[in-house]
């Protein structure tokens, strides 16, 4: 995944099998650069908001759309200015790949750290990957 291009390929022994747009993460919330692998797989995952806890079930108005591809986990903690309001997150926050509702964010830095598709791509790339799968994401 090149944040830069905000392109993510599909890439099997050497070939590009696919390639889809994302929205990565803004100025502050920057989607994280290197070598991971595909930690956590879920269909209609419900959303839990980083800093006050409040869930979204699966459905139309879910963040992360019909699928979640986690492949980083940062037990630090964050904070940081989110465009709107100022977050402190205390404990462990996820990075990933999931769909979205907002389609005009795909192309964008608009996330927290995890890498938007259309949900018709997540749900492509979902069926093409599983846990353990290499991710690699570049500056």
């Amino acid at each position: 995944m090149d944040r830069r291009l905000r392109r993510l390929s599909v890439i099997e022994d050497g070939r590009e099998l696919r390639r889809f747009p994302v929205g990565v993460g803004r100025p502050g919330w920057e989607t994280p650069v290197g070598r991971f692998e595909v930690i956590e797989l879920a269909v209609d995952p419900t959303w839990e908001h980083p800093a006050t806890g409040r869930r979204i079930p699966p459905g139309p108005g879910n963040p992360l759309g019909s699928r979640w591809i986690g492949f980083h986990r940062d037990c630090r903690g964050r904070a940081g200015f989110n465009g709107k309001e100022h977050l402190v997150v205390k404990g462990c926050v996820s990075s990933g790949f999931h769909g979205t509702p907002q389609r005009d964010s795909v192309g964008r830095a608009v996330s927290h750290g995890c890498v938007r598709l259309l949900d018709e791509h997540v749900r492509e790339l979902f069926d093409l990957v599983v846990l353990g799968t290499p991710v690699t994401v570049l500056p």
